[in-house]
């Protein structure tokens, strides 16, 4: 997270759905979050090499690829390795659970969802212990 800019961990919510997107981040701000929100994949990955958000939640259908191809992707660039990537879909693929998990998904939720689950599993995402040592050392490196 980069605090000189803000202290409320800075959530990106990536999904085609106007509507959705606007729901999603009346939770999340609601929650103590700052969001931002692009509904294409490729805006995505452009907004999260800028900003560095702490969490990035998306949808598995979007228009331009899909969440999966975008978490791979996200996975290869080194400031953003480690940033949690959960899914919020209705996709009824089979076996997409793994499939989420084996693209780098940390958390998988199907919509229609319960704000309360929500929050609870981004939280769980952003402070792993794992997680919270490797922000640091990234916010670090970044006011250096």
């Amino acid at each position: 997270m980069n605090t000189t800019q803000q202290t409320q961990p800075l959530i990106l919510v990536v999904d085609d759905e106007p509507a959705l997107l606007g729901e999603v981040a009346s939770v999340l701000t609601a929650a103590g979050f700052t969001c931002h929100c692009c509904t294409t994949a490729d805006m995505a990955i452009a907004k999260a090499r800028v900003s560095l958000p702490d969490l990035i939640l998306s949808d598995i259908h979007l228009h331009d690829r899909s969440g999966l191809e975008m978490c791979e992707q996200i996975r290869q660039i080194e400031a953003l390795r480690d940033v949690p990537v959960m899914f919020l879909s209705g996709a009824q693929i089979p076996d997409i659970i793994r499939r989420s998990h084996a693209a780098g998904g940390a958390y998988y939720l199907r919509k229609p969802f319960d704000p309360e689950v929500l929050v609870e599993l981004i939280h769980k995402a952003l402070w792993m212990p794992q997680l919270v040592a490797n922000h640091a050392s990234r916010a670090q490196a970044i006011t250096v």
